[in-house]
């Protein structure tokens, strides 16, 4: 009857059943199967149907008054209500129960719950109604992005093309023209647009991370054997091709299939997929079509519903059907006699004894039924009841259980506690945050809401993490960079901790209680350990290791976990000192990537990317169960917390999250992401305390210190031998050394696990050869792709480059451990060269017949070197180690002879050959050769002997092998699968000492002592391209004759004293950027050259020595250098300034010669006897010039068919120009006056430098970066003298040895005091640039008359008004940071200036020397300064404090003149003459002020139609002030008074600095950087006085005319002890603000007729030392009645103190200031009618005019000026201050010019927007 069965409908999952005529329809399992039950059993309160289909949505039926009617339809006893048990079976008679009361540390959920207060809003449900996490959003930081859900993330990830909003509010209304990254030509662009580096494409690593640069790499097959390669790149199990499942990313193994083939645990779907056999018949579709479940028989017992009971049949029916007298199975095994149940009797009834229950009684139908207390289950009987226990069910409890009788207990860990729900435990602690990889960057996100941060960026490939939470450190492993790295988690200190020996570190783990660090790599296949700082390292376990990936730690038991996903995947445990090694989980695995530990649950979880599950197990491996087995399409890393798992996915770019005991409650916590990598949970429980096994003194090891499950293990880093059970060696005995391109290994012969270890070294790129000395204990290694020979101690440490010039491809290398010479080969240069193991003294030995010399092996015994050749006609030779006695020793069979060794014992040389395929061996002199092995060698490289073995590396077996060095049978691999393998070498300390003659006093050689073959023992012999002298033992001092040239980089010469040609290197101590022109003193053997990017001229001797800089300002582009060694001058051109200079040697004296119609100079010659100087131009007219030495006579040479006229020569002998011309490619010549033009050579491809020397011309060439030899008469014979040398530029050709010409000047330098300069009929006397020749036409002055002086930043610089050619000289002033403002003491001939960085002013003399620190602190912004040059006072406005100061000029007597309304006064000037004192202030209302020098009479000028009033000076002559304003952008003036205000040029730039001289006013510009000027009368006749500076400041004119003029102060001070101020017709004298310990000549300022020298002082009237309160009317406001407080604070001495004698006018009314009231001053005042006078203050002619201020505060300052206004004009004044006193804190007065506030443009200012914006 199918009303009893389940009906399973074909193989289609069938989407609805039908049930027969009363019957109901259950719902429709997952599975597809049907359940029909009787019609009368729905809506009777038990689960039939199994998925309670048949109770849901039932009307609820009636209660009798006597029950309680549950949610779900159930009637239950009204006593059970709120009883503690869950008699609803949905908890509804336990909710709205009466609540607990709450403690006071406690938050009341809403559901009755109690809480802890701190869990309330810390983002976790712990209520379970969430009603504590009903919390306001947090605020967003200024750096953060708010989504429109209200998480926040980093600012620069909005508009980024990447999601991070979870609603992608992030990447909405972005700009669409975001540029496309371009990447640079040494990058590599992924598909997505980022770059990698270029070196990362195709290498076998997904650095792009999408694979994108491993694809189209055809020729590359990064794949091992056992694998396939997806069309991506990326290499899967052979074993997953067609096996049904997509593994590939791009879907290629499954593609072109047959059939697939599972394996014999797999069962195969119909559409060809595999899947695990257990899964067949499990009732999951795992095959995505069913497959897997058909044809399964009824196996066993069908679940039923935890509420059910199975029939007999099969059947479920409800719990409640047991028992009630009906057959409700249909076989009856449901009632009597199947079951135990009571024999009914009519009369039952739960009032008497029960109704026979032994617990709950109810009547259902006029029937009892029994049921139980909650924590027990009734049995068959229908009556009785036992405990249930709870315990034994999986995740009841979230951690410990503890069962009772009808109940339990949960209990939680330490650090964690019980939540109210008594069941679940949470972490202690801040809230937990998910630290995850992505690849590009490593990102932090909390779990229970959306926040999202990042921690560090720009990284290249970060794939494994974790952290080290009391450290607080997080490590990341980058497979692309293979290095591990650690930072703060602050994100900050990012630094390496293992960067050698890595291939793919693909796991690492945090040991918090012993400090360790554990990776490990699939492609080294180890597992090593390490110190948090990477030393000590030790390989830990490598043998039966294959793609070791996941790895965790339990340092609190001493154990470590892997997974290993190699061709047997497996789970693996050992202890942390590697020991005890066990296999805890091999079956069912496939792609084991991610694992974590529960360490409160102590069990372990991990995910495996091809079966797509989690699983767990208990950390012995039993119990293992999957968690998770649908839903996970390629699951990487996992994490667990609390009752939660988190995991990272790569196909759905996702972290997500799952109850861990069930797998339910999936949820996303974070999709979208670029490539979710590792991911743990960082939080101080994840790394829970424990006991440190090694203690507090590492446990007494000298090294590493390892924990084990009982104790401890000392161990030692790899390949260090114990001494003993604490102790290891210091250093390494005997140890196989072997290159690898990339990086040097050694494998110690110390210890038995012949593990490689990398040495550390910096910047192997291809390393080839290799030799060792036990002495110093170096390790020598040659680089043939940096052309460059290191040596570095065996630990790595002391690394440098020994040789690193000149050489093109050196391939071996030997050292003469006896003499400490290093030997080499160069295959490029066919060279074979000595120096000393440092790289001095080196020399070339054999230079002929050679043709790709290889290795070579050096025999101090006997005193021969060996090397093999394997050219055209492929030979072994030999000769002494001085070149001497040079013999073939082989020459036939042989192809590609490589490694060579030299057994001392038998007197043999090996030899390996890789085109022979043999390894072998004959006597010293070529006899007896033998194959020593001539089988199973693909391709033998490196060969080296030791002990009774011979050791080889194989460039085809990737191995390094080795065999009996006598019979050559015994062969051992040492290593295999190590590709790029080089030269190889074991280091031991057991070499013989031998004796030589080069031991006693280096053989009585001045440089070089080679060994030689007996009888002669030795030789003598000199560097590169220097002879030895007569004697056979001495050197000379140095070349005679050579070349020298120019590489950018460096400067190299080339001896042509000797039979071949080769560069050597100038050594001078310093960094060359871009070294182009080039000249040589030859008299004192110092050669010069100039930098173009560094922009300076510099010298050196020719041995390197002596380094100086010349010229260090000024230049641009020095494209032309040369030196008059006649005359000691230096010449030089510059095609950036377009000037042609000349100074002495050491740049002295400098002089602009030639400035006008210059385009582009370029080559310079000179010609002294003659008194000529030739230079080529190659502007838009190239040309080629002569002018006399001294710049006079100047004509154009040559001026047709001229392209780039770059190399240019004299030559002497032979009367004519030779010149080279890379545009016509050609080099011509003619005589020196231009004539008889002819060609030398065509074509040559791209000439720069030409010289010539004796009948040869020499010119380097860009094309072919060479230097070039021909005859300088015909052109013929060209041979190339060196070839190779990028980067070339001038060259010059020296012989010392000829003597030098006749001085024009003759001795006494011509008579002049500075320059003599040779001209065609005689000399000229010069002087400096700027300055003029005086009437004797002989001497100069030290500096010009009128000039110019103006700041840029970091110079300061001269221009002189005496010559026409306005070229700036820098003045060398030391320490210059940021100069703004600029002024001149022409009494003592000081320059004074501000610096904003330093914060200081300054003062140094003309020539820059004697600087000094005039004022040091107490400065914020100094942006003006002004020298009052007769009372010898400095004044400076200081826009951060916003006051005007004053002092004497040596810094002393410090004064704050004014500092009351001032908002940002800039440019200060003074007018001694007048006593009068002018500022500008550019704040919210910009204004042009004046006061006396005291500060005294203040009154405002300008204060209308000014934008930024930048600049200010004074032209004394016309009693005029000049501005300018870099708002409005123009140049006005008015007078002295402020009127007759006229605009002088209204289209300006950005000027922010001005002056002014004779007719003209100059003028600095910030936006043309340039100095103009205009003349001061009309405006017009505008020049640009100077082009091309940045940063221009201050600008001043130093002048005779400017500084004139006197007053009272300039005669003995005044008489005053201190300050003296002079005013229009009398002086003060007054007192620093703070004492200085001398007596000051007044407490107060004195105002006193002249002559008269004190001042009565009368106390003020107050006698209370309290405060009085003064009442005045303020009749120029206009306002009410000011209060005003004054004190009067009783001293002795006070200073600031006011004190003014009383003078009274014609009219007797006051004419001047009388009283001034500042908060914290005292008054002084003589009688009360003066009071009295304040308050009937009135405006008359002379009477009193107020200040342009807004008083807004009780400290006012009241201010009178003499009177110079007529009523009318006062009265309007006053109603104008009055309405704009009334707006000033409404809009601000001009809008259009508020809209952004200046910034001057050196500091951070308060105000919003910058000028520069504007």
């Amino acid at each position: 009857m199918c009303s009893y069965l389940k009906c399973v409908h074909g193989e289609k999952l069938s989407t609805e059943c039908s049930c027969g005529r009363n019957h109901f329809t259950c719902a429709v399992s997952a599975f597809g199967e049907c359940t029909c039950i009787p019609a009368q059993w729905q809506c009777d309160g038990d689960n039939d149907c199994g998925d309670h289909s048949d109770e849901d949505g039932c009307m609820l039926p009636t209660c009798s008054p006597l029950d309680f009617h549950c949610d779900n339809g159930k009637c239950i006893r009204r006593s059970w209500v709120c009883d503690g048990d869950n008699d609803c079976e949905d908890d509804s008679d336990e909710q709205d129960c009466p609540p607990r009361e709450c403690e006071e540390d406690e938050f009341s959920c809403q559901n009755g719950y109690c809480i802890r207060s701190l869990w309330h809003c810390d983002g976790d449900n712990d209520c379970g109604d969430n009603s504590d996490e009903q919390c306001d959003m947090r605020k967003c930081s200024e750096k953060e992005f708010r989504c429109s859900d209200g998480s926040c993330i980093a600012e620069h990830w909005f508009c980024d093309g990447d999601t991070d909003c979870k609603d992608g509010s992030d990447e909405e209304n972005c700009p669409s023209d975001v540029p496309a990254a371009t990447c640079s030509l040494e990058e590599f662009q992924c598909a997505y647009g980022r770059c990698i580096l270029d070196i990362y494409h195709c290498d076998g690593d997904d650095d792009c991370g999408d694979w994108s640069d491993e694809s189209d790499c055809s020729s590359h097959q990064p794949c091992r054997s056992g694998e396939f390669m997806c069309n991506s790149g990326l290499c899967i199990n052979a074993g997953w091709r067609c096996d049904g499942d997509f593994d590939c990313d791009d879907q290629s193994d499954e593609r072109n299939c047959t059939t697939s083939m599972c394996t014999a645990d797999q069962f195969r779907c119909k559409s060809g997929r595999c899947v695990r056999l257990s899964w067949r018949c499990d009732g999951e579709d795992d095959c995505s079509d069913n497959s897997d479940e058909e044809n399964c028989e009824n196996t066993g017992t069908p679940q039923c519903a935890p509420d059910q009971f199975l029939c007999e049949n099969g059947r479920c029916i409800g719990q409640r059907k047991l028992c009630n007298g009906a057959n409700d199975c249909g076989d009856g095994s449901d009632e009597s006699p199947h079951q135990n149940c009571r024999p009914r009797t009519g009369e039952e009834n739960c009032n008497v004894n029960n109704g026979g229950c032994a617990q709950k009684c109810q009547m259902v139908r006029g029937m009892v039924q029994c049921t139980c207390h909650t924590g027990y289950r009734l049995l068959e009987d229908g009556r009785s009841c036992q405990d249930v226990n709870e315990c034994a069910e999986e995740g009841y409890c979230s951690q410990g259980c503890t069962n009772s009788e009808g109940g339990f207990q949960c209990w939680c860990e330490q650090g964690y506690e019980l939540r109210p729900d008594k069941r679940s435990c949470k972490a202690l602690g801040p809230e937990p945050v998910l630290l995850f990889a992505n690849r590009i960057d490593i990102r932090q996100v909390l779990p229970h809401r959306s926040e999202y941060t990042l921690l560090l960026n720009n990284l290249e490939n970060a794939i494994a993490l974790d952290f080290h939470h009391s450290k607080e450190l997080v490590f990341w492993s980058d497979v692309t960079l293979d290095r591990i790295m650690r930072a703060n988690l602050n994100g900050s200190n990012v630094e390496e901790v293992v960067s050698t020996g890595l291939e793919s570190p693909g796991g690492l783990a945090i040991d918090w209680i012993h400090d360790k660090l554990y990776w490990t790599d699939s492609g080294t296949s180890r597992i090593e350990v390490a110190n948090l700082d990477g030393t000590h390292r030790k390989v830990l376990l490598w043998q039966n290791l294959e793609k070791p990936r996941a790895i965790a730690l339990h340092p609190m038991e001493g154990t470590i976990y892997w997974t290993d996903w190699g061709n047997t995947p497996r789970i693996e445990y050992s202890n942390m000192d590697g020991s005890n090694r066990r296999i805890i989980a091999d079956t069912h695995l496939f792609w084991p990537n991610g694992l974590t530990i529960d360490y409160a649950g102590h069990r372990m979880y991990w995910v495996d990317a091809k079966h797509h599950v989690i699983e767990r197990a208990d950390l012995d491996g039993r119990n293992r169960k999957a968690v998770i087995s649908q839903g996970l399409p390629h699951p990487f890393a996992i994490t667990v917390f609390e009752d939660s798992l988190y995991w990272t996915d790569w196909h759905t770019k996702s972290i997500n999250s799952a109850n861990k005991f069930t797998g339910k409650n999936q949820e996303i916590i974070r999709n979208k992401l670029h490539f979710p990598m590792d991911i743990h949970t960082l939080h101080p429980q994840r790394q829970p305390a424990g006991r440190n096994r090694c203690g507090a003194n590492n446990g007494g090891c000298t090294h590493l210190c390892l924990p084990s499950s009982k104790g401890y293990t000392c161990a030692c880093p790899t390949g260090f031998r114990k001494t003993s059970s604490h102790a290891c060696a210091q250093s390494l005995d005997k140890f196989l050394l072997f290159a690898r391109r990339m990086d040097i290994r050694r494998i110690s012969f110390d210890t038995d696990d012949l593990s490689d270890d990398v040495i550390p070294l910096a910047d192997v790129r291809s390393a080839v050869a290799l030799d060792w000395d036990s002495k110093d204990d170096y390790v020598y290694w040659t680089d043939v792709s940096t052309d460059s020979i290191s040596r570095a101690k065996w630990d790595g440490s002391s690394q440098e480059v020994v040789v690193d010039t000149s050489l093109e491809s050196p391939a071996g290398l030997a050292i003469d451990w006896v003499t400490n010479k290093l030997y080499w080969t160069d295959a490029g240069t066919d060279r074979i060269e000595v120096s000393n193991t440092d790289g001095t003294m080196r020399t070339v030995l054999i230079w002929e017949n050679l043709d790709r010399p290889r290795d070579i092996v050096v025999d101090p015994v006997g005193g021969f070197m060996y090397w093999t050749d394997w050219g055209a006609s492929p030979k072994i030779e030999r000769a002494g180690m001085d070149a001497s006695n040079r013999l073939v020793i082989i020459s036939s069979n042989l192809t590609w002879p490589n490694g060579l060794a030299i057994d001392y014992e038998s007197q043999r040389l090996y030899w390996a050959d890789a085109g022979m395929k043999t390894i072998e061996y004959a006597s010293l002199d070529g006899s007896n050769r033998k194959v020593l092995i001539g089988s199973n060698l693909p391709h033998p490289f490196g060969l080296t002997l030791y002990g009774e073995r011979i050791y080889w590396t194989d460039w085809q077996a990737k191995s390094i092998q080795s065999a009996d060095r006598r019979t050559g049978q015994a062969r051992e691999t040492l290593q295999d699968n190590l590709e790029n393998l080089m030269d190889i070498h074991v280091f031991h300390r057991h070499r013989p000492p031998v004796h030589t003659a080069c031991e006693v006093s280096n053989g009585g050689c001045s440089h070089l002592c080679l060994l030689a073959p007996l009888p002669k023992g030795y030789s003598c012999t000199c560097p590169t391209g220097i002879n030895l002298q007569s004697d056979g033992k001495t050197c000379s001092p140095g070349m005679t004759s050579f070349l020298i040239f120019a590489r950018r980089t460096d400067i190299r010469m080339v001896s042509l004293d000797i039979p071949y040609f080769a560069d050597v290197v100038v050594s001078v101590n310093v960094t060359m950027k871009n070294t182009i022109a080039i000249g040589v003193d030859p008299r004192e053997g110092k050669v010069y050259w100039s930098d173009s990017t560094l922009r300076k001229i510099s010298r050196a001797a020719l041995d390197g020595s002596q380094f100086e800089d010349i010229i260090t300002t000024g230049l641009l582009t020095t494209d032309g250098l040369a030196v008059d060694a006649i005359g000691r001058k230096i010449y030089w051109t510059d095609t950036g300034t377009n000037r042609i200079e000349v100074g002495n040697l050491d740049g002295s004296m400098r002089k602009v010669l030639v400035w006008q119609n210059l385009d582009s100079p370029r080559a310079i010659a000179l010609y002294h006897e003659m008194g000529y100087m030739y230079w080529t131009d190659w502007g838009e007219n190239a040309k080629l010039e002569r002018s006399g030495m001294d710049g006079s006579g100047r004509a154009v040479l040559i001026s047709n068919n001229l392209g780039w006229p770059n190399g240019l020569a004299v030559d002497k002998a032979g009367s004519q120009l030779l010149w080279a011309d890379a545009h016509t490619e050609r080099i011509e010549a003619a005589d020196l006056n231009g004539a008889n033009r002819h060609t030398l050579l065509s074509p040559v491809q791209h000439p720069y430098g030409l010289t010539l020397l004796d009948s040869y011309i020499y010119w380097t060439d860009w094309q072919t970066r060479s230097i070039h030899r021909a005859d300088k008469d015909t052109g013929a014979n060209v041979i190339l003298v060196r070839a190779n040398l990028p980067g070339l530029m001038d060259i010059q050709a020296v012989d010392r040895a000829r003597p030098l010409g006749f001085n024009k000047c003759g001795v006494r330098n011509g008579g002049c005091s500075h320059l003599c300069l040779p001209h065609p009929t005689g000399f000229s006397c010069a002087c400096p640039t700027g300055i003029q020749l005086k009437r004797d036409e002989q001497t100069c002055d030290s500096s010009p008359e009128t000039y110019l002086l103006f700041s840029s930043r970091a110079s300061i610089r001269r221009i002189s008004l005496d010559t026409s050619d306005h070229t700036d000289v820098h003045i060398p002033v030391p320490e210059l940071n940021n100069v703004i403002s600029l002024d001149y003491d022409s009494v003592d001939g000081k320059i004074y200036y501000t610096d904003v960085f330093l914060d200081v002013i300054r003062r140094s003399d003309l020539n820059g020397s004697h600087m000094e620190t005039v004022i040091g602190q107490g400065l914020k912004t100094t942006d003006g300064l002004a020298v009052d040059w007769v009372a010898r006072n400095l004044y400076w406005t200081d826009t951060g404090r916003n006051t005007i100061e004053v002092a004497r000029l040596d810094g002393s007597s410090r004064k704050v003149l004014i500092n009351n309304s001032l908002d940002e006064p800039r440019a200060i000037a003074v007018f001694p003459k007048k006593g009068y004192l002018f500022w500008t202030d550019w704040g919210h209302i910009a204004k042009i002020e004046r006061a006396n020098l005291d500060g005294s009479e203040r009154k405002i000028l300008i204060n209308t139609d000014l934008g930024w009033p930048n600049g200010l000076t004074l032209d004394y002559d016309t009693r005029r002030i000049y501005w300018v304003d870099a708002h409005l952008d123009r140049i006005e003036s008015c007078d002295l008074n402020g009127k007759l205000r006229q605009v002088l040029v209204s289209q300006v730039s950005h000027p922010f600095a001005l002056t002014q001289q004779d007719r003209w006013i100059y003028w600095t510009d910030w936006q043309t950087k340039s100095i103009q000027r205009v003349d001061k009368y009309s405006g017009r006749n505008k020049e640009t006085v100077l082009a091309n500076v940045e940063g221009l400041m201050d600008i001043i004119v130093v002048s005779p005319q400017r500084q004139t003029g006197t007053n009272a102060c300039g005669v003995n001070n005044g008489g005053c002890t201190h300050l003296c101020f002079a005013r229009a017709s009398d002086f003060v004298c007054a007192c620093p603000d703070e004492p200085d310990g001398r007596p000051c000549s007044t407490s107060e300022f004195t105002k006193c007729h002249l002559g008269s020298s004190f001042c009565k002082h009368n106390k003020s009237k107050f006698t209370d030392p309290g405060l009085g309160n003064l009442t005045y009317s303020n009749p120029s406001y206009r306002t009410s009645t000011q209060e005003v407080k004054i004190e009067a604070i009783p001293k002795p001495t006070m200073y600031n103190q006011l004190c003014y004698k009383k003078e009274t006018g014609p009219d007797h009314s006051y004419t001047k200031e009388k009283i001034k009231i500042v908060e914290g001053i005292c008054l002084l005042s003589s009688d009360d009618s003066e009071w009295d006078d304040l308050k009937q203050i009135r405006s008359s002619r002379g009477g009193i005019l107020r200040d342009h201020v807004c008083m807004k505060t009780d400290t006012v300052s009241i201010q009178a000026s003499s009177g110079s206004l007529d009523d009318t004009e006062t009265e309007q004044l006053l109603q104008e201050e009055q309405s704009e006193c009334s707006s000033v804190n409404t809009a601000a007065a001009t809008p259009e010019r508020r809209g952004s506030l200046p910034d001057t443009g050196w500091k951070h200012q308060r105000k919003p927007s910058t000028e520069s914006e504007v």
